[in-house]
């Protein structure tokens, strides 16, 4: 009986995490909304952007920058290099203006980029971007309509992923879709967790300063002014694009960014206690996906102790859907099946991943941060 109990237990949470819970989000987003009371208005915006090596990047990101539906008088843009060994600095000192600076550290990690950067803010708002994604035009006027509303404090744009090539980046582009559908729902009844790295706007007299080996830039500032009472919102309209990228490389980023949660709940501790307003959302959505894996280890080992046609089916389903994951690398493009091993694999992977994470605990964090590497094909 007790390993009937515990298999189901398992099933019932690995369900209610993968399924259950985003529903009932979807369900009360629908029925009991928060809307973002938002109008027209120009703040003075000082755009951050912090960059280590970025030469294939950087030029058309400050483009796009240049190319904003938005006040240029109202806007300065501050660059910091990393660190950089390549002619990353060389190409933004091409675009250097009366409302764009260049910061040259040496190489000392993003955070101790975004702090020298934000110490020079001097505007109302910050854009924290990233080097890699081009940003839309209309996306700043976007996310500074947000703070109209008196409660938002950190307004996240949207993060799009072109069309993958392969079913590999195909799985890892649906995956993040299944995190922003989540993500937006959770800013519809009242606030995110964190914000979109690539592109998310905050008031500057929120932002703290960062820990030098944080990992997770996008969930510590934003949580600074979660629990200081303001809401974190995803304004979905505004949008930055990037390059899909294979599954290797997003396990790598996987590792960091869980690693990275594993972080962010010794940072602030508020998230499982009663201060944490959230605390339902963030215990089904957050700290549940850390528990994922031990829920599916789980699941397999109480399979092994039921008894009878039911041992089997459960140890059988579970081995084909691993058996999925296995072959996909030799199942062609094309194939039927292909979609179904493509997600096992991602599936599989993303569990690892998490485990992996906790490497933060007992290595230097910093050792966890891998360079995003995107095919020369996609460029």
């Amino acid at each position: 009986m007790s390993a009937i109990l515990l298999f189901l237990t398992a099933l019932t949470l690995g369900l209610y995490i993968v399924a259950g819970y985003p529903l009932l989000l979807g369900l009360q987003a629908r029925l009991r909304p928060k809307p973002i009371h938002e109008k027209r208005q120009r703040k003075s915006v000082s755009v951050v952007i912090a960059v280590h090596n970025g030469e294939q990047f950087v030029a058309d990101k400050l483009e796009s920058i240049l190319q904003l539906d938005y006040p240029p008088d109202l806007i300065e843009t501050i660059v910091v290099s990393d660190g950089c060994t390549d002619r990353t600095t060389a190409i933004v000192k091409k675009f250097i203006s009366n409302r764009l600076r260049l910061i040259e550290l040496p190489r000392g990690g993003k955070c101790a980029a975004l702090n020298a950067a934000i110490s020079h803010a001097k505007n109302e708002i910050l854009l924290l971007t990233d080097v890699r994604q081009r940003v839309a035009p209309d996306s700043l006027r976007l996310l500074v309509d947000c703070f109209s509303d008196p409660s938002v404090g950190v307004a996240s744009g949207e993060l799009k992923i072109r069309a993958g090539r392969d079913s590999g980046e195909a799985s890892t582009g649906l995956y993040w879709r299944y995190e922003s559908w989540i993500r937006t729902q959770l800013s519809r009844i009242d606030s995110m967790f964190g914000a979109t790295g690539p592109l998310y706007a905050m008031r500057r007299e929120l932002a703290v300063p960062l820990p030098a080996d944080i990992l997770l830039d996008d969930m510590y500032l934003p949580l600074s002014a979660f629990f200081k009472g303001y809401r974190l919102v995803q304004e979905p309209r505004a949008e930055a694009l990037d390059y899909p990228t294979s599954r290797s490389v997003e396990f790598k980023r996987k590792v960091r960014t869980l690693g990275g949660n594993y972080q962010i709940l010794l940072a602030y501790p508020a998230l499982l206690g009663p201060r944490n307003r959230m605390w339902f959302h963030f215990m089904s959505y957050k700290f549940a996906r850390l528990l994922l894996p031990w829920i599916f280890i789980l699941l397999f080992v109480s399979s092994c102790f039921l008894t009878g046609v039911w041992r089997w089916l459960a140890i059988g389903s579970q081995a084909l859907f691993y058996l999925l994951a296995l072959i996909d690398p030799w199942v062609a493009d094309g194939m039927m099946v292909k979609r179904l091993t493509a997600m096992a694999r991602t599936v599989v992977a993303m569990l690892i991943a998490t485990l992996w994470g906790l490497s933060v605990l007992f290595v230097p964090p910093k050792s966890l941060w891998k360079e995003t590497k995107i095919e020369a094909s996609h460029l």
